[in-house]
């Protein structure tokens, strides 16, 4: 966010006597006006009634709609988020009214300080503020510059709130520094798969669960630089999430890109290169790999979590007991059983699988991530006889457990995919 954006923000200092909520604010508007803005979290909710009840904690990021200033708010409550956004003295008026109203501690990232406030039961107000170091200080002339497949200039990023301007040039948020890890970390990943599928433009891609569009930016820019025509669908649940990702394609006037309201269960079965599902919850993922199947996709990537279809069907051996007596080991058991038949059905199917560790998301600690991609040529039908064998050992390890039933496998039985979806 650049400096001249809020420069109408800047009011008189608060005498140094003035209660630290209005030293605090002060010091907020002197970060949106100079672009030092990362991120503002409130937290410590005040017990209150309503449909308000759940809040957990409010995520403020700066950000730029259609070429306007604006303040991101996300939400947070026990089962859902929701995002709204503001005009900036509208979105600053409201902070003021939540501190201590509804949020006892506020916490302000900044370029070079971080800023704590808090609000004590007795009512007792502190501020502090701790000066941080650059989030990455130029390389030595004997380091190596970490590559990364994404270009942080895009204006893209700035419009997500991962970029602001620092005397005038694109620079990382530092809040958002492992953010832009995890980025692009999956894009190496999505890298190397579309030269193991040998994809060519254009290149159809579904992102199930798509929340703020991270991924799906980073994708469609990506694929859009490598010259391959990329063909980008994100599909949220949440309509706030839908507006808010279309707003940014809108001011950005982005090419090949939308979003869309809808779930993995009810998608009609569409041509696609690419399907990526992350985090879908329990048996959606299943859904998810389901239809990457049923739609050819040539490569499958999904990072599944809370596993609960399997645990409750267990019948453990004997053997087994004593171990898996404690639920939390019980839990590691079943989500290792869960994805170990996920991606035996994917082979069954043509697929290339892998099972190895991700970079966790940051409203997730799961990083497990599966990816497939379809065989091809000698490599196809080597799969293909193998099929038996890799259906035989699904149904050992389900008499193993006493498995009554597993979705993906009850999916591709009701549906099987066809063997290839031209479009």
């Amino acid at each position: 966010m650049s400096a001249p954006l809020f420069t109408s923000l800047i009011t008189p200092p608060p005498a140094a006597t003035a209660p630290a909520h209005e030293r605090f604010l002060h010091l907020v508007r002197l970060a949106l006006a100079g672009g030092r803005f990362g991120k503002l979290l409130l937290s410590g909710p005040v017990a209150m009634e309503g449909d308000d009840a759940d809040v957990e904690r409010l995520t403020v990021r700066a950000i730029a709609l259609r070429g306007e200033p604006a303040l991101s708010f996300l939400w947070r409550h026990r089962t859902r988020d929701v995002t709204k956004n503001h005009a900036p003295d509208a979105g600053l008026a409201e902070i003021a009214a939540l501190l201590g109203a509804r949020f006892r501690n506020a916490h302000l990232h900044t370029a070079d300080e971080e800023l704590q406030f808090a609000i004590s039961r007795k009512g007792r107000e502190t501020l502090r503020v701790t000066r941080v170091e650059a989030a990455e200080a130029p390389p030595a002339a004997h380091d190596k510059a970490k590559h990364r497949p994404l270009d942080l200039a895009r204006p893209v990023w700035s419009a997500l709130g991962l970029t602001h301007l620092v005397k005038g040039q694109p620079a990382l948020v530092p809040a958002m520094a492992r953010k832009w890890k995890q980025i692009n970390r999956f894009v190496e990943i999505l890298s190397a798969a579309v030269e193991d599928a040998q994809l060519q433009a254009p290149v159809r891609v579904a992102d199930f669960g798509s929340g703020k569009g991270y991924l799906t930016f980073a994708v469609h820019d990506w694929l859009q630089a490598q010259g391959l025509a990329p063909r980008v669908t994100g599909i949220e649940l949440r309509d706030d999430m839908v507006k808010l990702c279309n707003a940014v394609i809108d001011a950005e006037q982005l090419g090949g890109i939308r979003f869309d309201q809808g779930d993995v269960r009810s998608q009609p079965v569409q041509p696609l290169d690419v399907m990526i599902a992350l985090h879908a919850c329990d048996i959606a993922t299943d859904h998810a790999l389901h239809v990457g199947l049923r739609s050819g996709a040539r490569i499958i990537m999904s990072s599944p979590c809370c596993h609960k279809e399997l645990r409750p069907q267990m019948t453990l051996p004997a053997v087994l007991r004593p171990m898996l007596q404690h639920g939390i080991h019980l839990g590691q058991e079943a989500e290792m059983v869960t994805d170990s038949l996920r991606a035996l059905l994917l082979e069954s199917q043509g697929y290339h699988t892998q099972v190895f560790e991700f970079i966790a998301l940051e409203h997730t600690s799961k990083n497990k991530m599966i990816l497939a991609v379809k065989a091809q040529g000698p490599a196809a039908e080597a799969l293909a006889a193998r099929r038996p064998a890799l259906l035989a050992q699904v149904a050992e390890i389900k008499r193993f457990y006493g498995l009554r039933e597993q979705r993906l496998e009850r999916l591709v039985e009701e549906q099987p995919p066809v063997q290839a979806c031209a479009g």
